[in-house]
């Protein structure tokens, strides 16, 4: 455990052990910060991902730094963290603080330009917002929040949402979600277990309807229905 700590120089298999034990130190600690910390950035978790790779990237780098402060750091960072968390859950102040309320930048058609430039999102940004929702003209906006996320939510008019079956009174069917029993040739047997299939039954069906096999099979998808639908290998 040499590696972990300062040292004059270190041999090529000291730094590959650095940075196995810091890459699982690493997977750990986002693990116990919850999903959160990965799957949005808001400012507490920019701030503290900014932390965490400025404390290991150094040591990871520079044979003369140990790893046992940086852990010990990361550490710490990490149940700031989790405790910023829990304040901003009990306390609307500090939430507030860290998650601000969503601020309009489009209300009734109408270009809210101050708050455009308080969110500091330009004219052309927010115009690529709208054409990845398919919206032509701001005019059909009837509200669109800059989340505190750093996305956009866009609300149409009622005459310019597409027609659901609801509108139209068509009677809704059942909706079966298709799950993948076949991928790169592989049959999940898991997943066949969950629909009440077996392999025999696979394979079978495969012969009978398709005449392939499971290892010609790039993917293969199976829903309630016992509807089956495949996609081969092709060169």
């Amino acid at each position: 455990m040499d590696f972990l700590f300062s040292q004059d120089n270190l041999t090529s298999f000291d730094w590959i052990l650095r940075a196995v034990f810091a890459f699982a130190f690493m997977l750990i600690v986002a693990k116990l910060m919850g999903q959160r910390s990965t799957s949005q950035w808001g400012l507490l978790d920019f701030v503290v991902v900014m932390l965490l790779g400025n404390i290991l990237a150094h040591p990871l780098s520079d044979s003369h730094l140990g790893l046992k402060g940086s852990f010990i750091t990361v550490s710490i960072v990490a149940l700031l963290y989790i405790l910023m968390l829990f304040l901003t859950l009990k306390s609307p102040k500090i939430r507030h603080y860290f998650d601000p309320a969503p601020m309009p930048l489009i209300k009734n058609g109408e270009l809210l330009y101050p708050n455009l430039k308080k969110a500091r999102v330009t004219i052309d940004h927010l115009l690529s917002e709208l054409r990845k929702e398919k919206v032509d003209d701001a005019k059909k906006v009837a509200l669109a929040l800059w989340e505190p996320g750093g996305k956009i939510s866009i609300f149409l008019y009622p005459q310019y949402e597409p027609a659901t079956k609801q509108d139209i009174n068509m009677l809704p069917k059942p909706f079966y979600f298709p799950r993948p029993i076949i991928k790169e040739g592989k049959i999940d047997h898991h997943e066949l277990q969950i629909l009440g299939k077996d392999t025999n039954w696979l394979q079978k069906e495969l012969q009978s309807k398709f005449n392939t096999l499971p290892h010609q099979v790039l993917l293969a998808t199976l829903d309630e229905k016992n509807t089956i639908k495949i996609f081969l290998y092709k060169e």
